[in-house]
């Protein structure tokens, strides 16, 4: 070959490859392969997409795109009302959880133990309270009523309430198999529990998905509701003989709620639980509610560098879901409970909110999903109701807690 030849061949592959380098954004960061990477085939539970990897969208015209400032290794933003999965990445990675798991914990155990119980705390009740934990300040050789310790759960991500509530319930090891059976009855498949309070512990995961399946659940109950929705309250001191109980206030830790560290509190926020430890990173689950639409986001161990991630990638994903809502065709569908499916229930346990429960019968109606399973919230009151053919209906808004209602934003704020 001639070198003129050699000459004009070479300047043909520069013009043809320099459209190609310089297309590529001036900014685009180095791919980074020191993160760990979510398994190739995870459950498929709510839909085929949502156990692929990566991130799950059906973007059309009119549909805002994701925002690009979201770092988490899994998250989720469904409907709670209708069920249906608006977007996910990641939805089925099994991930530590950390104190998000106490969502699970209060939606096992809220039904079970009356808020007006006292219970003298013992040495033995705090004794496996890991190093390190989350507290509220429960003390021995003092009182507290179940109320005061699900204050301390939801506001303090207390692990000492946690534990002292478990003993109430009959020990650790029977509150960890219950939360196990909880699970399981709800279809969180990807749920494993070991401590009761998230702290971390080896085999002990969940996923966006099933933690998004859990508060929803947690949701139904008044209590719950009540609870998760509190920014601050008191919280019983020691008692010294001869004087009156000194009491001290509580702020919950959930930022969107409270505002604080630099984060603003998010307007409709109704909840639910953040948590953070060594192996999970941060995680957070919410609910917030906005001209009528009641959306679920979970982000679970952001990598951003970003102060309090977490919160901030939580705002941006129910930003984009608010606006993204009712033009964007779901990815999956949060799946109802087991006994729903199966239709073996005839009757509920519904919560009186004050700890108790009382026989209710089922309501009975006819619904059509868009694949066959359709799925959707039907609450009253708190009260999750199981529809004939295993099928639920959406015929009225989530309730909110009064005080959320108070919070909740004007038509100047939407």
């Amino acid at each position: 070959m001639s070198a003129l030849k050699k000459t004009a061949l070479t300047v043909t592959a520069a013009a043809l490859l320099l459209p190609a380098l310089t297309a590529a954004p001036a900014s685009a960061a180095p791919k980074d392969d020191t993160q760990p990477k979510p398994p190739a085939l995870m459950s498929t539970v709510g839909g085929k997409a949502l156990g692929r990897p990566g991130t799950q969208v059906n973007l059309a015209p009119g549909v805002p795109v994701l925002p690009k400032e979201v770092t988490g290794r899994s998250w989720i933003v469904a409907d709670a009302e209708t069920g249906d999965v608006l977007a996910s990445h990641n939805a089925h990675w099994r991930l530590p959880p950390a104190s998000t798991l106490k969502m699970l914990f209060a939606d096992t155990l809220l039904p079970r133990l009356p808020r007006t119980q006292t219970h003298l705390v013992t040495q033995k009740d705090l004794a496996k309270v890991g190093e390190g934990s989350s507290l509220v300040g429960v003390k021995e050789k003092q009182s507290y009523t179940v109320h005061d310790l699900w204050l301390g759960v939801f506001l303090r991500s207390g692990n000492d309430a946690v534990h002292v509530l478990s003993e109430i319930n009959g020990g650790i090891k029977k509150t960890v198999k219950e939360m196990n059976d909880r699970a399981d009855e709800l279809q969180a498949l990807d749920t494993h529990v070991v401590s009761p309070d998230g702290y971390d512990a080896e085999g002990q995961v969940s996923s966006a998905y099933d933690l998004t399946l859990i508060a929803r659940s947690g949701m139904q109950n008044k209590d719950f509701r009540e609870y998760c929705s509190t920014p601050r309250a008191k919280f019983p001191g020691e008692l010294k003989p001869g004087k009156k109980r000194e009491v001290f206030e509580i702020q919950n830790t959930n930022r969107l709620l409270t505002g604080d560290y630099g984060i603003t509190p998010y307007k409709g926020i109704a909840g639910v639980k953040n948590g953070s430890t060594t192996h999970a990173g941060a995680t957070f689950t919410g609910v917030a509610e906005r001209n009528g639409k009641v959306l679920l986001v979970t982000v679970m161990n952001p990598s951003a560098k970003e102060s309090h991630a977490v919160y901030k990638e939580a705002a941006r994903l129910l930003d984009w879901g608010f606006s993204a809502a009712g033009k964007v065709r779901p990815v999956g569908e949060l799946v109802p409970p087991k006994s729903a499916r199966t239709g073996t229930d005839t009757t509920k346990q519904i919560e009186t909110g004050n700890g108790e429960a009382t026989k209710a019968p089922v309501a009975a109606s006819q619904a059509g999903g868009g694949d066959g399973v359709g799925i959707a919230l039907a609450v009253a009151g708190g009260v999750l109701v199981l529809l004939a053919g295993a099928v639920y209906l959406v015929n009225r808004r989530w309730p909110l807690p009064d005080l959320v209602r108070r919070r909740r934003p004007g038509p100047e704020d939407a």
